[in-house]
C-alpha cells in the first residue's frame, strides 16, 4: 500500500512519515471519570480535535507525511476505536527500530483493544518488516534509539524485563552495538521513558535530574555490565543537559522534526530551551495541544515514527 520501508536509527534525523490516530470522540465530563480514567482533567472532545487538526497540519506542512490509522479501520474496529479515549498515544503500540517495526504489548488493560487495531494495519502495509509481539507487556514509550549504536530501555511501569529480554537479539540482528536496561520509579509522572527524558540532537540529551542516580544494565551481544545512566550516555557520545525543574509533559514529551527543529507544546517552559547552549541553536515550533496533554502524554505520546531519513 505505502512505497516507503520503515526505517529509523536515531530519535532527531530529518522525519518523513509518521503514524497518528485522531481522539476519541467521547468527551470526558467530569473529574471522577478523569481520575478513573487516569488523566489530569477533563476533556472536551471538540477540543481535543482541534488541537489534533492544529498538531497533523503542522507535520505536514514540515513536510511528513501523516497517517492516521483511525481512517484505516474496519467499521466493526472503528465502533470500537472512537470510543478509546487513549487510542491517540500511539507511540506505545510499536516502534521502528532500525529496518524493522516491533509491535507493542499493552500493559493496561483499558489500552489492549488499540494494539490489534494498529497492528492488523502495520501487518497489512509491512508484512516482512514485523517482529513478533512479546508474552508481556512492552509499551514502547519506554523505548528510545540513541543512535545508530545504541537503544536505551525502561522496565519501570509499564514495561516488563522479559518482554525486553524477548526482542532484544532480534534489536542486535539489526547492528546496534548495545541495550541500556534502566528501571525508573513507578509512578503516573515517570509511566513511560519519554516521560522523563528525550533526544534534543545528534549529541545532547534532556533528563530530570534524578536519573543521575540510577545505574543502566548494559548488554552488548556477549556480555553484560552496569553503567551510571551519565556514563553510558557520554559512552555514545551524549551530554546531559539534567532538568532541576520541569512540567513532565509538555518539558520533555516533544519530537525531532529534523536535527535543527524541535515540535514543542505551547505549554513548555521557555527558560529551559534558552539557558543550555546547544538548546538555544534549536528552531522550536509551538503547538497548542494543551487538550490532548491532559490524557497524560504529550506529543512524542502522540507520534508513532515510522521513517527517518
Amino acid at each position: 500500500m505505502y512505497s516507503f520501508q520503515p526505517n529509523c536509527w536515531s530519535e532527531h534525523e530529518e522525519l518523513k512519515v509518521v503514524m497518528l490516530c485522531a481522539p476519541s470522540k467521547l468527551n470526558v465530563p467530569d473529574l471522577t471519570i478523569a481520575e478513573n480514567v487516569g488523566w489530569s482533567a477533563t476533556v472536551n472532545h471538540v477540543k481535543a480535535m482541534e488541537n489534533f487538526m492544529e498538531f497533523k497540519t503542522t507535520l505536514e506542512n514540515e513536510g511528513v507525511h501523516v497517517i492516521d490509522y483511525s481512517k484505516e479501520l474496519t467499521n466493526d474496529e472503528n465502533t470500537v476505536s472512537e470510543q478509546l479515549i487513549n487510542r491517540y498515544f500511539v507511540r506505545d503500540l510499536a516502534c521502528v527500530i532500525g529496518n524493522s517495526i516491533f509491535l507493542g504489548e499493552a500493559c493496561s488493560s483499558l489500552r489492549r483493544p488499540e494494539y490489534p487495531h494498529a497492528h492488523s494495519l502495520l501487518e497489512k502495509w509491512f508484512p516482512e518488516k514485523l517482529n513478533k509481539q512479546p508474552s508481556t507487556a512492552l509499551e514502547c514509550g519506554d523505548v528510545l534509539i540513541l543512535n545508530k549504536d545504541a537503544v536505551l530501555i525502561n522496565i519501570g511501569m509499564r514495561t516488563t524485563l522479559e518482554a525486553v529480554e524477548s526482542i532484544k537479539d532480534r534489536i542486535f540482528q539489526e547492528g546496534f552495538s548495545e541495550i541500556a536496561i534502566i528501571d525508573l520509579p513507578r509512578r503516573s509522572d515517570t509511566l513511560h521513558l519519554d516521560m522523563n527524558c528525550n533526544v534534543t540532537n545528534a549529541n545532547l540529551l534532556i533528563a530530570k535530574n534524578f536519573m543521575r542516580y540510577f545505574p543502566v544494565h548494559v548488554f552488548t551481544v556477549q556480555t553484560s555490565r552496569f553503567e551510571m545512566t551519565e556514563q553510558f550516555l557520554n559512552h555514545h557520545g551524549f551530554d546531559v543537559y539534567w532538568l532541576e525543574k520541569y512540567n513532565t509533559i509538555p518539558d520533555i514529551n516533544f519530537i525531532n522534526l529534523n536535527p535543527e527543529t524541535l515540535l514543542i507544546s505551547k505549554q513548555a517552559t521557555e527558560q529551559q530551551w534558552t539557558k543550555h547552549p546547544q538548546m538555544q541553536k534549536k528552531n522550536l515550533i509551538e503547538i497548542e495541544v494543551s487538550e490532548l496533554e491532559k490524557g497524560g502524554g504529550g506529543i512524542r505520546c502522540m507520534t508513532l515514527p515510522l521513517l527517518r531519513k
